[in-house]
């Protein structure tokens, strides 16, 4: 039997403090654009998800950087296209939102089984490509939220 996915993910923003943002291209639908995200495997805290999840798609050992947990959390409903990858009747998904400071554009490993390609934009640039409202609205935020740490 194949275990479903659970509605319980991860959105992690990679940026630079000059918030150059990491975007990557969906494998399965080129255009969409995105952060890392990912969903919660087993008991996974949503910490240990998003350092599992920005590993396996770009090679990032988040122990060397800074990840920030925002404690925020996204409620969205699930496209409709993949909802047959959780339990019947699932609709919604609860995501966790972190950032990850890197100190420079950095050499990524992007999974060619889910991403085309990647990019370093600009934060603003980055914002307007994403396909989902709460990565865009999360890359907004980076830049008071930098504002606010310093």
């Amino acid at each position: 039997m194949t275990a479903f996915k659970q509605p319980v993910s991860v959105l992690v923003v990679i940026h630079t403090p000059a918030l150059q943002v990491l975007l990557l291209e969906r494998a399965a639908h080129p255009g969409f654009w995105q952060s890392v995200t990912g969903s919660r495997e087993g008991e996974e805290s949503p910490a240990e998800t998003a350092r599992r999840e920005v590993f396996e798609e770009t090679g990032i050992d988040t122990r060397q950087h800074w990840l920030t947990d925002w404690s925020l959390t996204n409620t969205f409903e699930i496209f409709r296209e993949w909802r047959h990858r959780y339990a019947p009747g699932t609709t919604h998904n609860v995501e966790h939102v972190f950032s990850l400071l890197v100190p420079t554009t950095l050499d990524i490993v992007a999974a060619p089984d889910e991403h085309r390609t990647c990019e370093w934009v600009d934060y603003r640039q980055a914002a307007e490509r994403c396909f989902s409202w709460s990565n865009r609205d999360a890359i907004l935020m980076l830049a008071g939220r930098l504002a606010a740490s310093s």
